[in-house]
């Protein structure tokens, strides 16, 4: 195979082109260079140089190998975010290979021998370790699989090796602890320039890998990054759940208001223990092997390398799960779901967390005992990928035998009765399409020039398609709602890896529906005119992900390239409800992280009249909720409390109701609401919820509308319109239509379908960019901060 190879894990970015044949290698070209923090901006471009180097192209590639760490979590997804676009623009194999074979393997090549420690650099005062031998055969590893440690006991257990002096050290993790090695006697190093990964290096790791496993079939989904850990919040909210939770707030008057809020999942805290332990004796009544008890829970959640997670609803479990991690597999100790609540996915659910702890964790596979006799539980453990690995006669009593069961991570899950990958490709890849009639060619003549929007600033990832004419072919959102929820917001981290997850799959999904209104049952990267992406504003690491994707396309299939603003795409997403709309117009957008009033003068000419000097709408919704405990996202919680309670009972503050101006403030808002249910509480009376939410909305919607309707009146514009996550909140919407239909001004509020974030917004932006021909070259970066109006098209 004729290869091009990337890592951009350290500041070593490797840009490689060679050939693999079975085991053996050979080196076409190169472009490998330090890029401290740069690499989004120079990967495209180096790689282009490479393949110019060995006079190849794009079109010349068999496949695409990339370094999947464990290194720098944003330098690790912005390689493999690349390399996923790459594959998919040309419709070949990737494979991943480990950052730390890598180094090893550069090591070799420069002709070390004999026994090498690579320290790779984890931050926060902790490194990636490695030990390995090194024969005329290449580097054989003397570990199982990639780990995370602190300095010390890394350097402890080394010593402990007794071979300290026959040990050679590499790895970048040197560049700030050499110091501690040498103290402990450790002696020998390699030059610091063999301290990084190398592209030919990464080309042998890959060969020697026989890229087997589960990406045998060069599913681009499937290779994911190598972590070793979860997130810091992640960590941090294990710590907290240790400790005694605070006292709930009592209410009243939420029973039918919240009767319909989906269950939760959380990781286990030791307050749970007591329900868990009661549900596991319920479940296992007369079951013939013995159940966990209390303190048996207790001490597990007191261990390293666990993962236990509770469903609950409303405050009661009614499902667990958990499991340790062995090396490089993950055992799943116990799975129990309420009897009353089977048949719901909640024992899925759980399992889907636990992989995904496991991954997290660097485990490869995940294991379980389940009893012959359980046929439900069986067939559950089938649907997800295990099969019978082994099985132990009596385990669970005379005549019961435990059927020892075993699975590859990513597990598989269910979808319209379906197998398939978490995000995986949605046939075998590479995907095959079938020949196209008459019929579709003139489809595609009158739908004129595609393009594929991408979004992905903050927690959906999202991509449409659109034709010349502006009709939304397909619009694929996947969300991570579940994934943030017992937060009580997004998770910068997690989100930037549940996108790196998401986009293969939502990009074929998005291509598939296409294809299917165009008659030709799917379309591939060569319909395309161009691609677009959300290059900001938004969290840093989530929009990386999509602009590193969309730029790994580009360079694949030459098409062009088009940079569109987030805030830009919620004012376009009106032309859904109203396609005539033109500006002038004064326009509101409300969402979890903007809140501004804006005086459209002309498309992409944007004057900013004031924006929140603190918290934006959405936040506040959610920081309220999370208070009461009502979950998250807080808007549609408390907006269907609201719809019970009486917005005049509290006399929450209108909060610069009278500036005289158009900023907004939120912080005040929120901690009067904070105030008074403490007040309450110290008091004894439970609080009404209905009402309470009734009235903070009320206050939020009065100081939105007010500022509206004087921006309108002040500008004399015809039209105002609003786009946001929040612009779906009913209250809101019906209070700008009764303000301003009084006045004779035009509303518009987008379609609920594209308040939230989504592509299909983008692709509408996209589109006037396409016709006006702005493109961007292929050092686009993200910009978490661009203002509105950036890459804009004015006129």
């Amino acid at each position: 195979m004729t290869v091009i190879a990337l890592d951009t894990s350290t500041d070593m970015l490797c840009a490689t082109v060679g050939r693999i044949d079975g085991g053996a290698v050979q080196l076409l070209a190169s472009r490998d260079h330090l890029c401290r923090r740069m690499s989004n901006v120079e990967l495209t471009g180096s790689l282009l140089d490479a393949l110019g180097q060995a006079g190849l192209t794009m079109a010349d590639m068999d496949a695409v190998i990339v370094g999947r760490g464990p290194g720098s979590f944003t330098g690790v997804r912005i390689g493999i975010a690349t390399a996923k676009g790459i594959a998919c623009g040309l419709g070949c194999a990737l494979y991943g290979a480990s950052t730390l074979d890598a180094v090893a393997w550069t090591a070799w090549l420069a002709g070390e021998r004999g026994l090498l420690g690579v320290v790779g650099d984890a931050m926060r005062g902790e490194v990636y370790p490695g030990v390995y031998l090194l024969d005329e055969d290449g580097p054989q590893r003397a570990f199982a699989a990639e780990s995370v440690a602190k300095v010390d006991p890394c350097v402890a257990a080394w010593n402990e090796r007794g071979d300290r002096g026959g040990l050679v050290l590499s790895g970048d993790g040197l560049k700030k602890h050499k110091a501690r090695f040498e103290k402990a006697g450790f002696a020998r190093y390699l030059d610091e320039a063999l301290w990084y990964p190398s592209g030919e290096g990464l080309l042998h790791a890959a060969a020697a890998s026989g890229m087997d496993g589960r990406a045998a079939s060069g599913d681009p989904a499937l290779v994911l990054p190598i972590y070793t850990r979860l997130s810091d919040a992640e960590e941090n909210e294990r710590k907290r759940l240790g400790m005694a939770e605070p006292p709930s707030v009592a209410t009243t008057g939420t029973a039918d208001a919240l009767a319909d809020i989906h269950l939760q999942l959380r990781p286990m805290s030791i307050n749970d223990v007591e329900q868990v332990a009661q549900l596991e004796a319920r479940a296992f009544s007369g079951a013939p092997h013995v159940s966990w008890t209390r303190r048996m829970f207790e001490d597990e959640l007191a261990q390293p390398g666990r993962s236990w997670w509770v469903a609950h609803d409303r405050g009661t479990i009614i499902g667990f799960a958990g499991g340790v991690l062995a090396g490089d597999d993950f055992e799943i100790a116990d799975v129990v779901v309420d009897d009353g609540r089977r048949r719901e996915g909640i024992a899925t659910r759980l399992l889907a967390r636990l992989a995904y702890d496991a991954q997290m964790l660097n485990a490869q596979t995940a294991s379980l005992e389940v009893d012959a006799d359980n046929a439900p539980a069986r067939a559950l453990y089938g649907a997800l990928g295990f099969a019978q690995a082994g099985r132990r006669p009596g385990y669970y009593g005379s005549g019961h035998d435990a059927l020892i069961m075993a699975a590859r991570l990513p597990l598989l899950t269910t979808n319209d009765g379906a197998l398939t990958e978490p995000g995986a490709s949605i046939r075998p890849w590479p995907i095959e399409v079938p020949p196209r009639d008459a019929a579709a060619g003139t489809a595609f003549a009158e739908a004129g020039d595609l393009i594929l929007a991408i979004e992905s600033s903050c927690d959906e990832t999202a991509i449409a398609v659109i034709d010349a004419g502006g009709r939304v072919l397909s619009s694929i959102v996947a969300t991570q709602i579940d994934f943030h929820a017992r937060f009580g917001g997004v998770v910068p981290e997690i989100a930037s890896r549940k996108h790196t997850e998401a986009i293969v799959g939502v990009f074929e999904e998005a291509l598939r529906q296409a294809g299917e209104a165009l008659g030709c049952g799917m379309l591939v990267p060569r319909d395309l005119s161009a691609v677009a992406v959300t290059a900001g504003p938004g969290l840093v690491g989530a929009l990386v992900v999509g602009v590193a994707f969309a730029k790994g396309l580009c360079v694949a299939t030459g098409l062009p390239l088009i940079a569109a603003n987030h805030l830009e795409g919620h004012l376009f997403a009106n032309l859904f409800e109203t396609p005539d709309l033109e500006p002038p117009f004064v326009a509101s957008l409300v969402s979890g992280g903007n809140t501004m009033l804006v005086h459209v003068r002309a498309w992409g000419d944007y004057e900013i009249l004031g924006t929140t000097i603190d918290d934006a709408v959405g936040e506040a919704f959610d920081k309220v909720a999370k208070a009461l405990g009502l979950g998250y996202p807080g808007g549609p919680i408390i907006s269907k409390l609201a719809t019970q309670g009486n917005p005049r009972a509290i006399a929450f503050p209108r909060a610069m109701m009278h500036s005289r101006d158009y900023r907004f403030s939120l912080s005040g808002l929120k901690t009067a609401v904070i105030t008074y249910i403490e007040g309450e509480n110290r008091a004894g009376r439970p609080i009404n919820l209905p009402d309470l939410a009734a009235s903070f909305q009320a206050a939020v919607v009065d100081v939105q509308v007010a500022k509206a309707v004087a921006a309108v009146e002040e500008y004399g514009v015809p039209d105002f319109c609003v786009g946001g996550g929040v612009a779906a909140n009913p209250a809101l919407r019906a209070a700008y239509l009764e303000a301003f239909g009084k006045r004779g001004v035009r509303v518009t509020v987008p379609p609920l379908s594209v308040c939230g974030d989504n592509a299909a917004m983008i692709a509408l932006v996209a589109l006037r960019s396409y016709k006006a021909g702005r493109f961007q070259g292929l050092s686009l970066d993200a910009d978490p901060n661009a203002p509105l109006g950036t890459w804009s098209v004015r006129g």
